[in-house]
């Protein structure tokens, strides 16, 4: 798809998925995140903090025994970047995100923990559509390996998403009902 056909349609799945991950009503189980996060334990893990009815990713974070870091929004149309995060201290970020303080170090992450509006088995993801985690992870895979994790609810499953030439593939998919590897 091109030109406005394929924002129209991306605009439509958004709204599809949102509404059903809208009604899944509760936080989603963090059982197979911990098993997804289990072979980097001295990897650094970075999560999001969840914001409307996100997938929370914190539990299995704050297991995590390396590591953690949580991404900062350093101004639209930019990369975010990692801070270091001691599973408590928080300051309000953008978005309604918390984020580690401004005194916390910059990091690369070895793990990104992405959040999904909604996802395909090919590896394809909606966010909200500013283009925040396509940016960040062609930044850090151009820098080296990353390993990408989509965290979702089952729900949010989509028929095939029709990528563009910037969207970044995710490399495993998490939801309550398993993991899915993709590459």
């Amino acid at each position: 798809m091109t030109g406005g056909g394929a924002s129209a349609d991306k605009a439509a799945l958004r709204a599809r998925a949102l509404a059903a991950r809208d009604a899944v009503r509760g936080a989603a189980d963090t059982i197979f995140l911990s098993q997804a996060l289990r072979p980097y334990p001295r990897a650094i893990v970075a999560g999001y903090w969840p914001i409307r009815s996100e997938a929370d990713p914190l539990p299995a974070l704050r297991g995590h025994p390396g590591p953690m870091a949580l991404p900062v929004v350093v101004a639209a149309g930019q990369a975010l970047i990692f801070r270091l995060w001691d599973g408590q201290t928080t300051v309000a970020g953008r978005f309604g995100a918390a984020v580690p303080p401004e005194d916390a170090a910059v990091v690369r992450p070895d793990v990104v923990i992405v959040p999904l509006v909604g996802f395909d088995r090919s590896g394809h993801r909606l966010g909200y559509g500013g283009g925040y985690y396509d940016r960040t992870l062609s930044a850090l895979r151009a820098g080296g390996p990353v390993t990408a994790i989509g965290f979702a609810h089952s729900a949010q499953e989509l028929d095939p998403i029709a990528a563009e030439a910037t969207d970044q593939r995710l490399d495993m998919i998490v939801t309550e009902a398993g993991i899915i590897q993709l590459r």
